[in-house]
């Protein structure tokens, strides 16, 4: 044995594994008050994202959702997909963004093939969705996101729980779990299917977590920016940024649809 392997082993005070957790951890510690995301008619600091995230957390919790389970969602560019990126890995579950444009027979085969327990679903994919559950043999908790600012023609309610009303069953000093290992799978994306079934593909936090800082580094993202969502955050995570915005202490400017005279409306608004 090596000198080098005595007395040092692992311990709390010099290993803490990698996880993109920390990074909301750490900024609802230090910028509370910074206005986190911004949508329509919503406003939220960091301070109000985190807390909303560990009430989420603990709500699948109180359901039985534990670590290593799979919880699905299917939305827009809104809050709360971004909040899914925290939520969810906070029970120790693991986040697959669902691909908002894909047939139903596609969804079906990543919902099997997924094993989800869970599906968080924009109110908008109803039909979709309604057709896409009707192939699955297990049973599937489904959660609506009623997004009152997007003015929904007769998009009919999916499943037994509203985003906002499933959150405030959660606890806001519920003990949210840290990965013990950062090889712990943080989320699940799938390919488009696009030669045969879709593929799946796992992340887990060391890599997020990497991921997330060399995107700041590589692209020499300044602090508190303003961060106009174009990029789908079901598409490889939102190339990792809901994670990497949370550590530069951003403003996450969401936007529901690509609306050509919005985007135009938004960088005049927030250059």
């Amino acid at each position: 044995m090596s000198h080098y392997d005595t007395n040092l082993d692992k311990n709390d005070a010099n290993y803490v594994p990698l996880s993109p957790l920390s990074f909301l951890e750490r900024t609802k510690d230090i910028y509370p008050n910074y206005e986190a995301i911004v949508y329509e008619s919503r406003s939220y600091t960091w301070g109000d994202v985190y807390k909303r995230c560990v009430k989420f957390a603990s709500a699948l919790d109180k359901i039985g959702i534990k670590t290593g389970d799979t919880v699905s969602i299917m939305a827009f560019n809104t809050p709360e997909i971004f909040e899914a990126h925290y939520s969810i890995p906070m029970v120790g579950a693991v986040i697959n963004a669902i691909n908002t444009r894909l047939d139903p027979k596609t969804i079906s085969y990543i919902l099997e093939h997924s094993d989800a327990k869970v599906l968080i679903v924009d109110r908008q994919f109803h039909e979709v969705i309604i057709k896409a559950l009707k192939n699955i043999k297990t049973k599937i908790t489904i959660i609506d996101i009623d997004d009152k600012d997007a003015n929904l023609i007769d998009s009919k309610r999916i499943g037994e729980h509203e985003y906002e009303k499933f959150l405030n069953t959660g606890d806001e000093s519920y003990q949210w779990k840290k990965p013990k290992d950062e090889w712990q799978a943080i989320s699940l994306g799938y390919t488009s299917g696009t030669t045969g079934n879709p593929k799946g593909v796992v992340y887990h936090h060391r890599g997020s977590y990497l991921m997330a800082t060399g995107s700041a580094v590589a692209w020499d993202m300044p602090n508190k920016l303003n961060f106009l969502y174009t990029v789908p955050m079901f598409h490889c995570n939102g190339w990792c940024y809901p994670w990497t915005l949370s550590m530069l202490h951003g403003r996450v400017i969401c936007l529901r649809n690509i609306d050509v005279k919005k985007i135009f409306e938004l960088i005049d608004k927030y250059e």
